[in-house]
């Protein structure tokens, strides 16, 4: 809602992502206040400063979509009313009753001195008595790889102290690490565009950007996309995306077929399936193993040999298996009418009797039980029927596929084996899960591929996602967390820079605690200011070297006000 026309407030809770997760938390609801966008599709600029607007339109972009800030000036004027309100000694504005607000945070567009981006305030109670009044300033510079810019920590130390007249203090580190771009394979940089980033902190800090001892604690924030064509499950992605399609057609009565996955037709395909079987009376049907688990390839360049067996075709494939792999190249409604007419044929002339799995609750499968009486039913392969059959079998076969790594390869037990290969749900429901399965795939071999992950840290892993995907939709930008000890990662990590380091200085306890926190980062911390659209942050290297780190430096600082 708006204030005085020209300020939008916005209450956040805590569902949401909050913008002030980096300087303040452990609040459930806030107020952000920001200023009001009058005009959504025009310039925020032609109004205050028309004899800028041609320039400005060379550094923005015509509409401004993110959040826009308040003056400085504007911010206090703001933080003193809110205080004003919530201070129980302000008998003469006549409040029936006090009411304990959440906290309030404002943007602020940096335009003082300090280069201030966010003012923040919040209650200090005593049971439903407010006591005070904590107050946050947030400043940025930045961003620069001049380190001579940077803090000391005895400094920061002896500055808290004066401020808070206090004479001991406590220091807690934190450091982040993006594990993706540190991981290589073959001095191959794998480049993604899913992240996988180590959390590190630790009790004591010595010094301003110091390595994170061994002892720190440690945690993993892992979230990856599926898709990317140098995973060596990628074959299985493309699987699974034909899956999709046919899946889309059952629901829709609309099949885009994807590209085909093999060159040879599927008719093509079948047919000599077929012949092959004919020649064996005794029913028995050589798997293919060794031809499909050819198939099954990725980046030479940056994967070797070992990673190449992390996933390869199961051995035990059966008929209906391996038609699968045949008619996953399908790409038209009437190949797969040809493909089922070529199949259903030998069936019912007794030309094959192929051995199947038991427990599948697929149509051809059952046909083929039939077979073994020597009578089939008759199918239409009309209307859906052709793709429904062909949905049935792919589902049985890639649910076998994720079962047989979970189980056998990775040795981790699937905790809710029954949730995901589950034949009680619909058709659309499972094909779901499926890609459930899929997704905490790509999640455990890119673990093993990156960070060379073994059986002991996959389990827990494997647990963390089979939980949230029982109780949760597929959510590829899901950040999956996994405590871990430091060792196991630190040569991912100790030679390269942190993308956060920070370090908190803080005295006194429970309510009457105050920090002041020094943060670098390589991102802008604040999303209303950038660096082309404020005059306060520079560009600026040393010696004219762009190798050196840039570093946006944030300080937040904050002052208690006790009313009694």
């Amino acid at each position: 809602f708006f204030f005085q026309t020209d300020v939008e407030i916005c209450l956040i809770d805590g569902s949401c992502k909050s913008p002030i997760e980096r300087f303040c938390n452990g609040n459930n609801m806030i107020y952000i206040l920001q200023k009001a966008r009058r005009n959504e599709e025009g310039d925020p600029m032609e109004d205050s400063h028309p004899d800028d607007a041609v320039y400005a339109s060379e550094l923005l972009p015509r509409e401004s979509t993110g959040p826009v800030a308040l003056s400085v000036r504007r911010a206090k004027q703001l933080i003193s009313l809110y205080a004003m309100v919530q201070n129980p000694n302000m008998t003469h504005l006549e409040k029936s009753e006090l009411v304990v607000l959440p906290p309030l945070w404002i943007r602020c567009d940096g335009s003082d001195p300090e280069h201030t981006c966010w003012l923040g305030a919040e209650p200090l109670k005593a049971g439903n008595k407010i006591t005070g009044i904590t107050f946050y300033m947030v400043t940025c510079d930045g961003p620069t790889a001049d380190k001579t810019c940077f803090a000391k920590l005895e400094e920061l130390k002896k500055e808290h102290k004066m401020k808070h007249h206090s004479s001991v203090v406590t220091t807690k580190g934190f450091a982040q690490y993006e594990l993706i771009r540190a991981a290589a394979i073959e001095d191959t940089i794998v480049e993604s565009e899913s992240n996988v980033y180590l959390d590190i902190t630790w009790n004591t800090v010595d010094k301003v950007l110091e390595i994170p001892p061994l002892i720190s604690a440690a945690t993993l924030n892992i979230a990856l996309e599926s898709g990317d064509p140098r995973s060596p499950v990628y074959q299985l992605y493309r699987e699974l995306q034909f899956l999709l399609a046919l899946a889309e057609g059952l629901k829709t009565g609309v099949t885009e077929w994807p590209e085909p996955l093999e060159s040879e037709s599927a008719v093509d395909l079948v047919r000599e399936f077929l012949t092959d079987l004919k020649k064996r009376l005794d029913g028995y049907c050589v798997s293919g193993n060794n031809n499909e688990a050819e198939k099954i390839k990725c980046d030479t360049a940056a994967v070797d040999r070992s990673i190449k067996s992390i996933f390869s075709e199961r051995g035990d494939l059966d008929f209906a298996e391996q038609l699968w792999c045949k008619m996953r190249s399908v790409s038209s409604y009437q190949e797969l009418v040809e493909c089922f007419t070529l199949i259903l044929k030998s069936l019912e002339n007794g030309e094959i009797q192929p051995w199947i799995h038991q427990g599948s609750s697929s149509l051809l499968s059952k046909l083929i039980q039939q077979s073994y009486h020597g009578k089939i039913e008759v199918v239409s392969l009309s209307g859906i029927t052709p793709i429904q059959m062909l949905l049935e079998i792919g589902l049985d076969k890639m649910k076998k596929d994720y079962v047989s790594f979970f189980i056998v390869r990775s040795r981790s037990c699937l905790l809710f084996q029954d949730y995901f290969i589950s034949t009680s749900v619909d058709l659309q429901e499972q094909v779901h899960r499926v890609q459930k399965l899929h997704h905490m795939l790509e999640i455990m071999v890119n673990c093993t591929v990156l960070l060379q992950f073994k059986h002991e840290n996959l389990l827990p892993l494997t647990q963390i996602c089979m939980k949230y995907y029982k109780e949760n939709a597929l959510n590829e930008k899901h950040v999956f967390q996994l405590p871990i000890r430091l060792a196991l990662v630190k040569k991912f990590y100790q030679n390269d820079h942190p993308e956060i380091w920070k370090v908190d200085v803080s005295s006194g306890h429970g309510p009457k605690e105050v920090k002041t926190t020094w943060q670098v980062s390589t991102n802008p911390p604040v999303e209303h200011m950038t660096a082309n659209n404020t005059g306060l942050f520079s560009d600026s290297t040393v010696n004219g070297s762009s190798e050196e780190r840039m570093y946006f430096i944030t300080v937040t600082k904050c002052s208690q006000v006790h009313f009694t």
